[in-house]
C-alpha cells in the first residue's frame, strides 16, 4: 500500500513544501492538495517547488476540476512539471465541489468531465487533442511523456466512468463497508468495458488522527479534529440524495442517512477542523469515514482496506498535529503495510 499526505495550500506556502519533504522522508510517495483558487493558493506554482525540494515525492490536485482552467492550459502545465522533474504528476480530477461553488458556478457535468480527462491525459502524454475543431499537439513535449488521471467520484454513474475511463478511482471516505462496494463498482465497470480491473488504481482518502492511546477523551479530541471531513463528503452526499431521493436503491443508505440534519454550508471553513456548519456529524460517522485512535488501530482498519484492494491511502493533515501523525505514520503505520 502506498500512502500520500493531502494539504490545503494555505500561506505561507513554505510550510506546505515542509510538511511536503516531511512526509518523503517518512515514507510517503504521494502529494496531494486542493485545488480551489479562490480558497488557498495557486497549487502548481507550489508543486514545482515541492518537486525541487524532494527526490521520489509524486504531485497532484485532490482534485482540479475541468472549469476554473482550460484543458490545454492544465494539460501544459502538468507536462512542463513533468519536463521539468521527470513524470512525477498526478492529475486527479472531479466536479469541483468548493472550487466551482465559491465563485457562484456550478460543479462539473459528468460529461464534461469525461472529455475533459481525455484531452488533459493525452496533450500531457505526447498524443492529440480536439479542442472542438482544432486539433493540437504540443511540439515541445518528450516522446516519455505520461500523465494519469484519476478520478473522484461517489455516485454511481460517476462510479462506472471512474472504471471504464480513469487510471484511477479516488474515494473520499475509509468506510471499509462503503470502500468495498464502490471500489466493486468501479472494477466491474472497468471489466465491462475491457479494461483491466487491476489496471485502475484505488486511492482511499480521509483524515487520520494518531492518539497515545484509546481513552475516551483521546478519541473525543481525535473526533473534534476530522468532524469538518463528514462535511466536506455531506456535500457530495447531498447532491446525490437531491439527484436520486432520499431511499433509492442506487445510494447506499449507509452513505446518505446522516446528512439529514444538515443545514447548509459555508465554504469559507471549508476543510478546517473548526468548521461550525459540522456539528451535525454524529461520532460514528467520524469513526467511520476517518481512521482515529492508536497506531494498532490505525494499521488494522488500512490492513481491512488494503485487502479490499486499495492501492493508497492519502491522509488529509488539517488539524492540530500534523507533524506528529506524518511522523507517527512514518515510524509505525507505513512499516506495517508498505
Amino acid at each position: 500500500m502506498d500512502f500520500g499526505l493531502v494539504l490545503q495550500t494555505d500561506p505561507p506556502a513554505s510550510q506546505v513544501i515542509s510538511l511536503m519533504k516531511r512526509a518523503e522522508r517518512n515514507g510517503f510517495r504521494y502529494g496531494w492538495t486542493f485545488d480551489s483558487a479562490v480558497l488557498w493558493q495557486e497549487p502548481f506554482v507550489i508543486y514545482s517547488q515541492i518537486l525541487a525540494q524532494t527526490d521520489r515525492l509524486i504531485v497532484g490536485p485532490m482534485v482540479t476540476n475541468p472549469g476554473t482552467r482550460t484543458w490545454e492550459v492544465t494539460a501544459s502545465t502538468f507536462a512542463t512539471l513533468n519536463d521539468m522533474y521527470g513524470n512525477r504528476t498526478v492529475c486527479g480530477i472531479g466536479r469541483g465541489d468548493s472550487a466551482m461553488r465559491v465563485a457562484g458556478r456550478a460543479p462539473n457535468t459528468l460529461a464534461r468531465i469525461s472529455e475533459a480527462m481525455k484531452v488533459i491525459r493525452s496533450l500531457a502524454s505526447g498524443g492529440d487533442a480536439d479542442l472542438g475543431g482544432t486539433t493540437i499537439r504540443f511540439p515541445w513535449i518528450k516522446p516519455d511523456a505520461q500523465l494519469p488521471v484519476w478520478m473522484a467520484a461517489y455516485g454511481p454513474k460517476a462510479l462506472k466512468m471512474a472504471g471504464e475511463e480513469a487510471d484511477g478511482f479516488i474515494l473520499q471516505l475509509a468506510d471499509p463497508y462503503l470502500t468495498e462496494s464502490m471500489v466493486k463498482a468501479v472494477r466491474d465497470a472497468a471489466t465491462a468495458a475491457g479494461r483491466d480491473p487491476a489496471s485502475v488504481k484505488i486511492c482511499v482518502a480521509a483524515p487520520a488522527y494518531l492518539t497515545q492511546d484509546d481513552s475516551p477523551a483521546a478519541l473525543a479530541h481525535a473526533r473534534e479534529q476530522c468532524r469538518w471531513f463528514g462535511g466536506m463528503v455531506g456535500n457530495h452526499v447531498a447532491d446525490l440524495v437531491k439527484k436520486y431521493g432520499e431511499h433509492s436503491d442506487l445510494v447506499p443508505e449507509a452513505l446518505t442517512e446522516y446528512i439529514k440534519a444538515r443545514e447548509g454550508y459555508d465554504y469559507s471553513h471549508h476543510g478546517r477542523a473548526d468548521n461550525p456548519d459540522t456539528a451535525f456529524v454524529p461520532d460514528d460517522i467520524v469513526d467511520r469515514f476517518c481512521v482515529i485512535g492508536t497506531a494498532a488501530q490505525h494499521i488494522a482498519k488500512l490492513g481491512e482496506l488494503k485487502q479490499l484492494g486499495v492501492d493508497q491511502f492519502a491522509l488529509y493533515a488539517m488539524y492540530d498535529d500534523r507533524e506528529g501523525v506524518i511522523d507517527g505514520y512514518g515510524d509505525t503505520v507505513i512499516p506495517a503495510l508498505s
